[in-house]
């Protein structure tokens, strides 16, 4: 998914830290992708404060959007599109020949590498509901000049407790292994909790991790009487690193996606993690680099329609074009959570 919203001019990056288990909760801000449709998304990464979670540095919601997705073909550098519907399909198109439809809990996953771009359209009757994840991860510099490619994943692994059930789409969670290719170390898992089921995960302590409910109400290490967490739909909880376990329960009741009661019903969420990305990056528009030329280069290419992006098959002409670079010089941000 390009990033269509007029306030372009964050840049993001890392001086990494072990900083400890942690608990921050950074809310979701409205970000408005324009076009005629007029949809809006809700981002939770990058923050001011929080520019990756490991080497994931994008992260966006769409909920029941009723006017659907049309994005037009867009180009990338230096990092990895994650889609992950959860209602809805949608079609996806690339410049490496991909043509491709993506369901619920089904991956496409594309690694941009020097320059990609690709066109998603989502499907189904007009007011169809769509609702999932858009996420990127950064590239770490060795992968930078990486040919671009896709890759599509119908069939993922699960994870299995008492209680919970896990597809995990990216990475590791305990024994189970998605077989998305990664370039660093990562966790991406969907989780789903019985109502009322209470279960302990075992972590990797050299990954820092973050939690999105999509659905439901979800105590982290307990309910929030007992020192715990209450999370509901909307905000990233970020819990930092060196955490060996994590306690998660269903109290079955609360509020759910769009504010409405909801009792009775499970809790389904995304488990993020990754080692601390100590790489600084520069991110712009679609792009992730490592300095403001770089950048620009990118930009330049595109603009020119420079053969280094390629053509994506079935729109024409017609392509997104890039905003103008802001009037000052893109520079990483340094992370503001600390232990």
């Amino acid at each position: 998914m390009t990033r269509l919203d007029a306030h372009v001019t964050e840049t993001t990056g890392t001086c990494v830290a072990d900083v400890g288990p942690v608990v921050r909760l950074f809310e979701a801000r409205e970000v408005p992708l324009g076009g005629v449709r007029g949809s809006t998304v809700h981002r939770t990464l990058p923050q001011r404060e929080l520019p990756l979670v490991g080497a994931w540095c994008f992260l966006d919601r769409f909920d029941d959007e009723k006017v659907g997705m049309r994005v037009l073909p867009h180009p990338h550098i230096g990092l990895q599109t994650v889609t992950w519907p959860v209602a809805g399909d949608v079609h996806h198109r690339d410049s490496v020949g991909s043509d491709v439809v993506v369901r619920p809990r089904q991956l496409n996953i594309m690694t941009a590498g020097r320059g990609i771009a690709h066109s998603e359209i989502s499907l189904g009757a007009a007011g169809s509901p769509l609702r999932g994840l858009q996420l990127w991860t950064a590239l770490p510099e060795h992968a930078l000049g990486t040919a671009p490619f896709f890759e599509q994943h119908t069939e993922l692994p699960r994870y299995r407790a008492p209680g919970l059930e896990a597809t995990v789409f990216l990475g590791r969670l305990g024994d189970t292994v998605s077989p998305a290719t990664t370039f660093s170390p990562l966790l991406g898992a969907d989780v789903t909790l019985d109502p009322g089921a209470t279960a302990t995960l075992r972590l990797d302590p050299g990954f820092e991790h973050a939690v999105l409910v999509l659905d439901g109400v979800l105590d982290v290490d307990g309910a929030p009487e007992d020192g715990g967490t209450r999370l509901v739909s909307g905000p990233l909880l970020y819990l930092g690193t060196r955490r060996e376990s994590l306690t998660f329960s269903s109290p079955g009741g609360g509020q759910g996606t769009g504010g409405q009661r909801v009792d009775g019903q499970g809790t389904r969420f995304v488990l993020l993690g990754g080692t601390p990305f100590e790489e600084q990056i520069v991110m712009w528009w679609n792009f992730v680099g490592r300095s403001h030329e770089e950048i620009a280069a990118a930009r330049e290419d595109w603009e020119t329609r420079s053969d280094r992006f390629g053509t994506v098959a079935g729109h024409g002409s017609q392509r997104i074009p890039a905003p103008p670079l802001p009037g000052v010089r893109l520079t990483p941000r340094r992370r503001g959570v600390h232990g």
